[in-house]
């Protein structure tokens, strides 16, 4: 069996759809279609169930996809073993990572290093922090940029940097006004104790972001479970939509030094001072090349000398 149709295949279940698939492949859908047929003709089996929209993969699909899965990542950690031997400054590397650390860290870190190693091809997958976790663990990723806490058993990690979560309030909220808060001031804040919130409505990031759990948590050690007004998948629009005036949130200070809406919220910290660790990880057990040590190393260098601080 050829790679090029275990990718095909991956891209067609991942997708849903041959068309969408053939369209993110850059290959005609019928050429698409003749390559399934051609493999489910050898197996001798349906890899597809097409009676579902989106496509759903058989038994006898599934089977294919975790090996196909097994065997792409066997020739990956094999190029990189190759590339190791060759030459340490080349190589191939696929990061994970959420549009908002793409944003904040990798932007500014990027240039940085390919400046230093210019050999070395870096692919960017970007999810939300929980489905990154699972791309590394069915080996789609080397690594990526994640949260503790972590399964200290399916992974291996490297703390990269600690960052305080802020709270986000509207400039109208009556703590604001006492506290004398000026909206996008992250300067010197006053501390407020979570519970003078407890009948305050809140925006919640997505489930599928740790920042969900982490209010979730403080509210709950603080004695009350939050008022929740809206969610979204975005911190940046929690940012902008407590600025607005809508509802307050909690914001890493990473985000609030980068990130400045046309109409900003008041921040203020928390007396608890909660902070949360970034981590790169891996798959324990996982072979990484040097190429992907080197990223790692360099990008916990260049967050203890550039990234902000609390």
């Amino acid at each position: 069996m050829e790679f090029r149709q275990f990718r095909y295949i991956l891209k067609t279940a991942e997708e849903g759809s041959i068309s969408l698939a053939a369209q993110k492949l850059y290959i005609s859908q019928p050429s698409l279609s003749q390559l399934i047929a051609s493999v489910e003709k050898k197996i001798g089996a349906s890899l597809f169930d097409r009676s579902n929209t989106p496509l759903r993969p058989t038994l006898v699909g599934q089977l294919y996809l975790d090996a196909a899965r097994r065997i792409l990542n066997i020739d990956h950690e094999f190029r990189q073993q190759v590339d190791d031997v060759l030459n340490l400054k080349t190589g191939h590397i696929i990061v994970g990572s959420s549009p908002f650390r793409s944003t904040y860290l990798l932007a500014p870190f990027l240039p940085v290093f390919q400046q230093k190693y210019p050999l070395i091809e870096l692919t960017l997958v970007e999810n939300t922090t929980r489905n990154l976790e699972q791309l590394v663990l069915r080996g789609e990723v080397d690594s990526a940029i994640s949260l503790l806490p972590i399964d200290r058993k399916e992974f291996d990690h490297v703390e990269i940097f600690s960052e305080e979560l802020l709270l986000a309030l509207p400039p109208k909220h009556p703590l604001a006004e006492e506290k004398g808060l000026e909206p996008g001031n992250f300067g010197q804040l006053p501390e407020i104790s979570l519970t003078e919130l407890k009948d305050t409505p809140f925006i919640l990031i997505h489930k599928e972001q740790k920042m969900h759990d982490a209010l979730m948590s403080l509210c709950k050690k603080a004695g009350f479970t939050p008022r929740i007004q809206t969610e979204t998948r975005s911190m940046e629009v929690a940012q902008a939509i407590a600025g607005a005036g809508f509802c307050a949130t909690l914001l890493p200070h990473t985000l609030i030094h980068g990130n400045h809406p046309p109409l900003p919220p008041c921040y203020a910290a928390l007396d608890t001072h909660p902070t949360r660790q970034v981590i790169v990880a891996w798959r324990q057990n996982r072979y990484l090349s040097r190429a992907s040590r080197q990223f790692i190393e360099d990008l916990r260098d260049f967050c203890a000398n550039s990234y902000p601080a609390r």
